[in-house]
């Protein structure tokens, strides 16, 4: 039997094992020399323990252990001794035991760390953090990332498991079936000129899984999306993916909001509202400006467009005639927002969301409104602004007015920068449902429908009539066009802080109106049977009514565990250009892999 099977974990050791011989092993992490005593902690995953190599007691191993430096990996047999009491570390749960040491063995011996593993010595730089990932995972940041990880989702799967669910895996090679981002794709060699696609999501295949009679589903699923990079988004990620069978819109969102509750607790051990709130799409547009707003703090957007006929300014009336007019007023802002943070403000918005300008109107003291655009507010119209965005003495008020998209998108972005700068965003969890989704976006590029969520979302059931008679005509009118932008979809998203974590939907279960959606989305009877036959095959053999849900587990650890960046939460991560810059990824193959493939590079090498 070797020493391993002896093997105690650092943190494991407590008071209880004095005069206990064990064996440890795991990283040097400190050493210290004091006097011919000799004080090394040792880390493992679970944490760290003082070992101490005596001089007095053994010469020859105090030599051996002096040799030791920073990450050698050891094996230590020693016996365990309680300290004195003024040596009692309370920072660590081992800080009263120490093991003295009377066997030593090195098992690796570690070249000096390019980047720093204790939290003392600072933080390298993320690229170098990515490029040394294997030592970066050593840190205790990281490690305790991984272990919420692990607690995440098994909260996830003890929860599903308990509801009766059952885990089924999906293909990750499967046909192209474009979900809104570019797919990534893997050619065949057995099937010259054809291409698998890696899955953007399991959708299609879950749904037929509730055609087949599962009924419960879920997977954590592995997805790829060849898009572009952000803090919240990498080309593969892992979702909670869920669907289920004999559901309305309720009972999904209900399930889902005690899913995260559990898990969030289990994992974090934060509260998560056991009812969220629900809100309409229209209604987080309107008074925040997107559709996952941060309800933590109020600062809501305040409507203007009939103010403006009040007003003399030609700026404000012509935006609120082709477009959008909209306030935001900032609480205490006026004295806290100084001229040179309006500008740099002003240039921020214009050059990121394509905003013509940012006017604003500070509130005096005495109540009076102070700015360069005061000139074109006749006292009446200056008294209903305050009135209708509650200003007072000290605030700030900014103004959008824009083409809807330009107006939500500046105000939106301008509100959680200004609640970021004036500390208005309290450090804890609100969660939100957003709802009554429209079923269709106008592209104003191709001059045609296209799906808000996916192609496979139902609408309410009060609109499906107008959907399936629409589906059937050749061409639109520009009313009919209009009556299809109002219809809402059976969808929601849930979003925790300002994120949407979760998104999902009730499911068409019919093939006419399947394909009634295709058909208003041009795609046609025959380019949706080549994309999508096996789908509307399955819906013509009894298909249940069903609907199911998505939530990203990065996203998730990343607000749990209070990450900057969805990167500070993975194993192995991409860069923004979706490389790895540890292993090197993506990289060039040879000629002989690229002609088993039938395929010819004619990109120019780096």
């Amino acid at each position: 039997m070797s020493s391993f099977s002896l093997r105690r974990e650092c943190n494991s050791v407590g008071p209880a094992d004095n005069e206990k011989s064990i064996v440890v092993c795991g990283w040097v992490y400190r050493y210290r020399d004091q006097g011919g005593v000799l004080f090394v902690d040792l880390r493992d995953r679970s944490g760290l323990v003082q070992v101490v190599f005596d001089l007095a007691v053994d010469a020859e191993l105090h030599k051996k252990a002096n040799a030791l430096r920073g990450e050698d990996v050891i094996l230590v047999t020693g016996k365990v001794r309680l300290r004195d009491k003024n040596a009692i570390n309370p920072k660590l749960k081992t800080g009263e035991i120490e093991i003295v040491a009377h066997e030593l063995e090195l098992l690796s011996k570690a070249k000096p760390s390019p980047i720093p593993l204790d939290e003392h010595d600072g933080e390298a730089s993320e690229e170098l953090r990515l490029e040394y990932r294997f030592l970066d995972l050593r840190r205790k940041p990281m490690q305790e990332a991984l272990r919420v990880r692990h607690e995440f989702i098994r909260g996830v799967r003890n929860f599903l498991d308990n509801e009766g669910f059952w885990e089924v895996e999906t293909p990750i090679l499967n046909k192209s079936t474009p979900e809104g981002a570019r797919d990534f794709l893997v050619p065949s060699r057995l099937n010259a000129g054809e291409f698998y696609a890696l899955p953007q999501s399991p959708q299609i295949f879950k749904q037929l899984l509730m055609v087949a009679g599962s009924e419960k589903y879920y997977q954590i699923a592995r997805c790829f999306r060849d898009e572009d990079l952000r803090k919240d988004r990498q080309p593969e990620f892992t979702q909670i993916d869920i669907e289920m069978s004999f559901v309305d819109k309720d009972m999904v969102m209900a399930l889902n909001e005690r899913l995260i509750a559990s898990a969030c607790k289990a994992a974090f051990g934060v509260e998560i509202d056991g009812k969220p709130q629900r809100m309409t799409y229209h209604d987080a547009m309107e008074l925040y400006g997107n559709d996952k707003p941060d309800i933590r703090f109020g600062m809501t957007l305040t409507e203007l467009g009939d103010w403006a006929a009040m007003t003399e300014f030609k700026v404000f009336k012509g935006a609120a005639e082709t477009g959008r007019l909209k306030a935001l007023c900032v609480p205490g802002g006026a004295a806290k927002v100084s001229r040179k943070d309006i500008d740099d403000l002003t240039q921020w918005v214009m050059q990121d969301y394509k905003a013509k300008g940012l006017a604003w109107v500070k509130v005096g003291e005495g109540g009076a409104l102070e700015s360069l655009i005061t000139k074109f507010l006749p006292e009446a119209a200056q008294a209903e602004l305050v009135k209708r965005t509650g200003a007072k003495p000290g605030d700030i008020i900014f103004f959008a007015g824009d083409r809807a998209d330009i107006v939500f998108a500046t105000l939106s972005a301008l509100r959680l920068r200004l609640a970021e700068k004036l500390g208005m965003i309290p450090d804890t969890y609100k969660a939100l449902w957003v709802v009554d989704f429209p079923l269709f976006d106008w592209d104003h590029e191709t001059n045609s429908l296209l799906s808000v969520h996916h192609p496979f979302t139902a609408p309410v059931p009060e609109d499906a009539h107008l959907v399936k008679e629409a589906g059937k005509k050749e061409s639109l009118t520009a009313e009919e066009q209009k009556a299809l932008l109002a219809v809402r979809s059976n969808a929601y998203d849930f979003v925790l802080n300002g994120v949407e974590i979760g998104g999902g939907s009730i499911r068409i279960h019919e093939s006419e109106l399947q394909q009634a959606i295709f058909r208003l989305l041009k795609i046609s009877d025959e380019e949706a049977q080549s994309r999508f036959g096996f789908l509307l095959k399955g819906l013509e053999f009894g298909a249940p009514p069903h609907g199911g849900i998505a939530f990203g587990v990065d996203r998730v650890l990343m607000l749990g565990l209070k990450k900057a960046s969805i990167r500070d939460v993975m194993a192995f991560p991409k860069t923004q250009k979706g490389t790895c810059l540890m292993s090197g990824a993506p990289s060039l193959v040879d000629e002989k892999q690229l002609r088993e493939l039938y395929l010819k590079s004619t990109a120019k090498a780096r």
